[in-house]
Order: structure tokens, then C-alpha cells, then sequence
């Protein structure tokens, strides 16, 4: 019996939810060359110690060792994505993406005593999305390559130690970024309608991503062609600037974006300079996200005006969640809507879109 799972492959992270669960697996969406590393202390979570070896045949570079997600984000020589990269066609989050679900598909049960000579299998149907500019082009070589059988190793993970998983892919339903987040907000569990205005009105949705912004327009619970609009730019060239004033004004080095984006989600802004003490990085942050929210607020301003029938606009994503206050205050008199975990908005809706068309398709009985 296939899992049904929703994974939002972000260029931050990965976040994968399976159906009947409730605590999304969260990982970041960093990876670098493996090794054999020194272990003193094994690590109290196999989230912190995603060591593996990936195969997949979507993948240019098969059967190399990977550190992915929180032990990469220690790493100097870590990979994270930039905005010329295509998550489409991207190795890095395919490899990350196999990593989350094997991890997912065999969460809670029990692991493998022997080594290399026994595999897991598990099987899923997937919901996840592309961003507005990339749909149109590359949805159905994403689906291809995500579609079909790969195989995870995991090696120093604590509790999976040499354990092997084989991940089949059954069927992959392709979305667009932030309106899938829309029928997520749309919709209960059972897929009954939960929020008339949203299901029936005319939406418009912010979606502000890593590397990417999305402005779909929803009508009715369909994505309106003439209208939707992306953007090539998200937070990480705010997180970037950050990282360089620090570093210059400072001394002080964050490995990667994903340390200072935990930094700030936290609302940790102290740091420790060698003999000099402690200094906040506020100023720093305020000053580039003040900006990073008029450049939003503009956008969604331009994209009101061409389309005046939009009755409200929601803006999620990880960028929601760090530009609140910055966005509000941008915004002036536009009213703008936001919600809590807006990061997991789009994962959500992506398993609800896998469930809806599983479902109308009827394969519910194919299903778990």
C-alpha cells in the first residue's frame, strides 16, 4: 500500500507531512560531500546526522555520500541553492527531497539489525508544486524525475545506522506554489469546504519563498492563466546581504544562510565577537528585511491594480513568517492577510491536492 504524502521542496527546506500525520519533517535544503567523520558523541536525533549515500536514476552523480540538512549547515564547504538553479532539475533537492520521505516512510518503525543485507521499502504517492514561472515549462520532467524508484543508505545516522531504503514513487502531482497553500486554507481534512470566500472568491495569493515569490491569482479554486505572475527573487539575496555586513562589520561568519535564517526565526540577534564581546545584528536584519518588504509591498500593489477583482490577498510562505511586522508596516493602508505556519501552508496543501485527485481518479482504495 502506497503513503500519501504532501513535500514542499523548498530552496530553504524540505518539509514532508504523510497522510494521517501530524508533525511535518523538516530539512534543510543544504547538502555537502560526506566522509568518514569523527563521532564523539553521537547526535540524540537522526534529523541532526543525515549522512548518505542516494541513488536515483534522475540523478547525474549516483551512489555518492551526502551530508544533508543541519549537519551540512555546519559545513563551510555546504551547498545551498542560488537563483540560477531550477529545483526542477536540481540534484541537490532531488537528493534532499529522497532523503526527507525514505526518513519519512520509516519513521517509527523498527530499524534494520542487519546492516547493507536488508532494505525497507516504502511506497508513496506524492503531492508538491513548482513556482508560477517554472510550472508552465518544467512541471512534467519534474514529475518524471521524481516518479519511479530510488534508494536511500543511510550511514552514521544515529538510530538508522547502514540502514537502506528503497523509495518508490508512484505518482507525482505537480501544484503551483501558493496556490496549493490556498486549498489548503480552503479546505478541512475531508476535503469539505471550510472558508466559502476563499473557495469561491477571487484570491490573491503572496507566496515569498527562498529564491522565489509567487503571485497566483485563484478564481474559484483555479489558477487564473492571464493573471499569475512570479517573481525571480526571494529571501536569500536579503540573508546573503545580511551575512556580508556582518561578516565585514564584524569579523564574524555564518557558515550558511540556514544558520541565520534559524538565528532569526528564533529571534536570536546576539553574537560573540572574539574578545570584544557580544553585539547585536538587528540593526542589520531591520534594515535589509524594511527593504526586502517595500520591494514585496510594491509588488503585490502592481498586481492589485491590474487585476482589481481580487477580493483579498494572503501572503504565506517562509518569508511571510520573518516580514510580518516589515510587510505591515510597508503595506500602509493595503490590508494584507497572514496565517500561522505559513511556511507549511503549501505542504499541507499539496497533500490535500494528491488526496483530491487520488480520489477523483479512484485510487482512495490504492491508498493509505
Amino acid at each position: 500500500m502506497a503513503k500519501l504524502a504532501g513535500i514542499d521542496i523548498g530552496n530553504d527546506s524540505i518539509k514532508v507531512i504523510t497522510d494521517g500525520s501530524y508533525k511535518p519533517l523538516i530539512v534543510p535544503n543544504i547538502i555537502t560531500p560526506g566522509y568518514d567523520r569523527p563521532i564523539f558523541q553521537e547526535e540524540d536525533s537522526a534529523l541532526k546526522a543525515l549522512d548518505v549515500i542516494v541513488y536515483s536514476p534522475a540523478l547525474k552523480q549516483n551512489n555518492r555520500r551526502w551530508f544533508v540538512g543541519q549537519l551540512a549547515t555546519e559545513l563551510d564547504d555546504s551547498y545551498e541553492l542560488e537563483e540560477t538553479d531550477n529545483k526542477a532539475l536540481s540534484d541537490q533537492s532531488l537528493i534532499v527531497a529522497l532523503t526527507g520521505l525514505a526518513l519519512a516512510g520509516i519513521s517509527g518503525s523498527e530499524g534494520a539489525a542487519g546492516g547493507f543485507a536488508q532494505a525497507d521499502e516504502v511506497e508513496f504517492v506524492v503531492g508538491t508544486g513548482l513556482p508560477v514561472r517554472t510550472y508552465a515549462k518544467y512541471h512534467e520532467s519534474f514529475e518524471a524525475r521524481l516518479v519511479g524508484e530510488h534508494e536511500v543508505t543511510f550511514l552514521t545516522t544515529p538510530q538508522l545506522r547502514n540502514r537502506k531504503v528503497k523509495v518508490r514513487i508512484r505518482r507525482a502531482v505537480v501544484s503551483i506554489e501558493g496556490a496549493a497553500a490556498l486549498f489548503n486554507l480552503a479546505t478541512h481534512e475531508n476535503l469539505q469546504v471550510r472558508d466559502e470566500e476563499i473557495y469561491n472568491g477571487v484570491i490573491g495569493v503572496c507566496e515569498i519563498g527562498s529564491l522565489t515569490t509567487d503571485l497566483p491569482v485563484v478564481n474559484r479554486m483555479s489558477i487564473d492563466n492571464n493573471f499569475s505572475y512570479g517573481e525571480q527573487m526571494g529571501m536569500a539575496v536579503y540573508l546573503d546581504a545580511i551575512i556580508r555586513d556582518v561578516e565585514d562589520t564584524y569579523q564574524y561568519s555564518f557558515a550558511s544562510r540556514a544558520k541565520l535564517a534559524a538565528r532569526i526565526r528564533n529571534r536570536d540577534y546576539t553574537i560573540q565577537r572574539i574578545g570584544e564581546g557580544q553585539v547585536s545584528i538587528q540593526p542589520i536584519v531591520d534594515m535589509y528585511f524594511q527593504r526586502a518588504a517595500h520591494r514585496v509591498a510594491e509588488l503585490i500593489k502592481k498586481r492589485w491594480k491590474k487585476y482589481p477583482d481580487i477580493q483579498c490577498y494572503y501572503v504565506l510562505g517562509g518569508g511571510a513568517a520573518a516580514l510580518k511586522p516589515y510587510l505591515q508596516e510597508a503595506a500602509g493602508t493595503m490590508k494584507l492577510r497572514f496565517m500561522p505556519e505559513s511556511e507549511l501552508q503549501n505542504m499541507y496543501g499539496y497533500l490535500k491536492v494528491a488526496k483530491s485527485r487520488m480520489n477523483q481518479a479512484g485510487y482512495a482504495e490504492a491508498v493509505t
